[in-house]
């Protein structure tokens, strides 16, 4: 990767993060509004403001992220689908789902796969789906497991953590989720990416997308706090 790596093309790496409870429309608006003058890849926030943010974000190249079955990852694949559903027809152009951590840590990987694969199908033709792996919660193993059952099912990208869970984003994760992936799927680090330095360092290791609620201040080359 370039190091000098900036503005646009830098920006282009980023879901501008909102998913704390207490969020007003205010605080909505306003992330939107960040999204289009710094021209980041899409807004990543909670189900509830999908729609408001889809009017936002008309006309624009901004997507609208959001998450589903979150953080925990516990609910029934018919709920994730129901929710995704939901998401896609409020104007969701990308799907953050929780993996379901219980599940693969009893050995049930055969109902991982198929709660992703369902949750694929439902975005198929219209939406990128990201699958979070909460990384705190698992072995090494455990996660390269994760990365397998997730490519079989049809997921677009894997994603590193909630940010609501313990850990967060780092460069050996990214490292061994893209070589667990390999080239063809998208990787997205998120939890605790916090300044520049470690933004190139996690794309580096192979990261393709960004989750931060610091966005703007990192694109700044500052330090922020947050998700």
């Amino acid at each position: 990767m370039d190091k000098e790596l900036g503005g646009a093309a830098l920006a282009a790496y980023f879901d501008h993060t909102l998913l704390k409870p207490e969020s007003k429309l205010s605080d909505i608006v306003k992330l939107c509004a960040e999204a289009k003058q710094y021209r980041f890849a899409t807004v990543c926030i909670n189900p509830y403001w999908v729609a408001e943010a889809a009017e936002q974000l008309k006309g624009s190249e901004v997507g609208v992220t959001t998450v589903i079955g979150f953080p925990l990852g516990a609910n029934n694949t018919f709920v994730k689908v129901a929710e995704t559903r939901d998401a896609l027809a409020s104007g969701a152009t990308e799907i953050d789902m929780v993996l379901n951590v219980g599940a693969l840590k009893s050995g049930q990987l055969e109902a991982v796969e198929r709660d992703v694969r369902s949750v694929a199908e439902a975005c198929k033709g219209k939406a990128l789906l990201k699958v979070i792996l909460e990384v705190g919660l698992l072995t090494d193993e455990e996660k390269t497991t994760a990365c397998a059952v997730c490519k079989r099912a049809g997921a677009d990208y894997v994603k590193t953590s909630t940010g609501f869970g313990p850990g967060g984003a780092t460069v050996k994760d990214i490292a061994l989720m893209r070589e667990a992936v390999g080239p063809e799927m998208g990787v997205k680090a998120s939890g605790g990416v916090r300044d520049l330095e470690t933004v190139r360092s996690l794309i580096a290791a192979g990261a393709t997308r960004i989750g931060a609620s610091a966005s703007v201040t990192i694109v700044s080359g500052g330090t922020g706090e947050g998700y």
